[in-house]
């Protein structure tokens, strides 16, 4: 899927939520922040790791994301099996590594799997 962006929303707090697909992890953030599917829209970004494969420089990708959204959420890529394809791990190796820079410039890093959240660094919101 492509990935799907919200307006420029600023601020210095970003928090940064992964884990599974369909594991709960916008309606985590809707639940947790007040928000409306629309607020969601409009403050976040979402299955960023999609963009990590055309990335040149996923530094200033880390950093332009952080800086334009308060709330990142990607899914993890690599828990299955390894792709045969060689653009297709790069790709998957890329999105880990995007993940990695995101969770550095984080203020809190929150994993939801099943619906249920868990702090990596920080506090649950």
């Amino acid at each position: 899927g492509r990935p799907v962006a919200g307006g420029m929303a600023g601020g210095n707090r970003m928090i940064f939520v992964t884990g599974p697909l369909f594991a709960g992890k916008k309606e985590y953030v809707c639940q947790a922040l007040g928000w409306s599917e629309e607020d969601l829209s409009t403050k976040a970004a979402w299955d960023v790791q999609d963009l990590a494969a055309q990335a040149e420089d996923l530094e200033a990708l880390a950093d332009d994301l952080s800086a334009q959204y308060p709330v990142l959420i990607a899914t993890e890529v690599g828990g299955g099996v390894v792709p045969m394809d060689p653009a297709q791990r790069m790709a998957r190796e890329a999105a880990g590594r995007l993940a990695c820079l995101l969770a550095q410039r984080a203020e809190s890093v929150i994993r939801v799997c099943c619906g249920l959240p868990q702090a990596l660094k920080g506090e649950l919101l």
